[in-house]
């Protein structure tokens, strides 16, 4: 008599665009989060600041946690690149989240530094997903030809 018993199913690979999905997708949040980490690098160099690698962190995690909130919320892994809804979502979750996070834990937030968050991280955040949509254009163009 057969066992009811389930036979084992081969492990899946995924196919080639569920890879490079997964690969872009690693790659949107590695870079939003080193783009976070060089702004907040940036600030404290310019406000000569010790403690390079701990004050960097300290700076930039409740940025990280903004960005992070947002990609979670709004589940931005299924299109990572696009600058809508995608890049304004990181943008505005990072200052947004980082602003109220910093405020609750009783870090600096005054009006200059949120403008020069909102443009700093705008340009990063927003930049290179324009950028990578400039190249995929090019790409795809380039095949079509």
């Amino acid at each position: 008599m057969p066992s009811s018993t389930p036979l084992p199913r081969p492990v899946s690979t995924g196919s080639a665009e569920t890879t490079a999905a997964r690969r872009t997708t690693v790659f949107a949040l590695c870079a939003d989060a080193a783009l976070i980490l060089v702004f907040a690098a940036i600030g404290r160099d310019a406000h000569q600041r010790g403690d390079v690698i701990t004050g960097v962190l300290a700076t930039a995690w409740p940025f990280l946690a903004g960005a992070a909130l947002s990609w979670l919320v709004l589940r931005l892994w299924r299109s990572p690149l696009s600058l809508w809804p995608a890049g304004v979502s990181v943008w505005l979750g990072a200052v947004t989240g980082g602003m109220l996070l910093r405020a609750v834990t009783g870090q600096t937030v005054v009006l200059p530094f949120v403008i020069v968050a909102l443009l700093s991280l705008g340009l990063f955040l927003l930049g290179y997903r324009l950028l990578a949509a400039v190249l995929r254009r090019r790409k795809s163009r380039r095949r079509g030809a």
